[in-house]
């Protein structure tokens, strides 16, 4: 192979190529690009061997855009088809009776039953085998040493009660499933002497305040009976004595 002549290097020597590529890197150079790209692109134009990988590893995209928002919500006109779900009829406990037990009211001084029956006074009521009892455990005898009568929050802000609260679960059989005990305005975490008698019957402890759990006891009454499902509830309007 011959060596090129001398005229063909003067020839491209005098070529006006430094141009041509500075002109065809500034094409490459987008408004997404920064200042030190565009010093970069210069930079490559100037050096016509490497401004091809240069101008190919600086070429930016421009940003993706949300897609824009829908100009309308009109779904059309109502269905008037007799397929779709009525959800109304699927109470499944629709046509169950409530139990005679059921809470109708929780008041400040006591409760109503769906029976007609009211406990008022400031009493509470154990609902256990379809029988409502009127209760009062913060007057139950044997207090702890130290423990103040009426009270039933201890020092630790648990809920204690003593064990003559519940005669009338230790006295009945079959006992139920679980116990709901509604603690009044508030819920407290119950102490674990209260809690291990109570299991020591046999019996599950639900703890809520005496809103939440009267229609606990509702719903699972009438989905269960009332031979499983018990309730001891303070009236909502307790207030600890000071």
């Amino acid at each position: 192979m011959k060596p090129p002549s001398v005229q063909l290097l003067r020839t491209l020597r005098h070529a006006n190529i430094p141009r041509c590529y500075s002109s065809a890197v500034r094409t490459l150079i987008c408004p997404y690009q920064d200042r030190s790209t565009s010093r970069t692109l210069r930079a490559a134009a100037k050096n016509p061997a490497t401004h091809i990988n240069a101008a190919r590893t600086f070429i930016t995209v421009p940003p993706r855009h949300a897609s824009p928002v829908p100009r309308t919500v009109d779904r059309g006109p109502p269905s008037k088809e007799d397929t779709q779900t009525d959800f109304g009829t699927m109470n499944v406990l629709g046509n169950t009776p409530a139990p005679t037990t059921a809470i109708d009211a929780c008041l400040d001084d006591g409760f109503h039953l769906d029976n007609g029956l009211k406990i008022i006074g400031g009493c509470g009521c154990i609902l256990v085998s379809g029988e409502a009892f009127s209760w009062r455990p913060w007057e139950a005898g044997g207090r702890a040493e130290g423990a103040q009568k009426g009270r039933m929050i201890n020092k630790k802000g648990q809920w204690d009660v003593e064990k003559e609260a519940w005669g009338v679960l230790d006295l009945m059989w079959p006992k139920p499933d679980l116990l709901i005990l509604g603690l009044g305005p508030c819920i407290y975490p119950i102490s674990p002497e209260t809690r291990k008698h109570i299991n020591s019957l046999g019996i599950r402890v639900d703890i809520q305040d005496t809103r939440n759990a009267a229609a606990q006891f509702n719903l699972l009454a009438t989905e269960r009976g009332v031979g499983n499902i018990a309730a001891a509830l303070i009236p909502i309007g307790w207030k600890e004595p000071r």
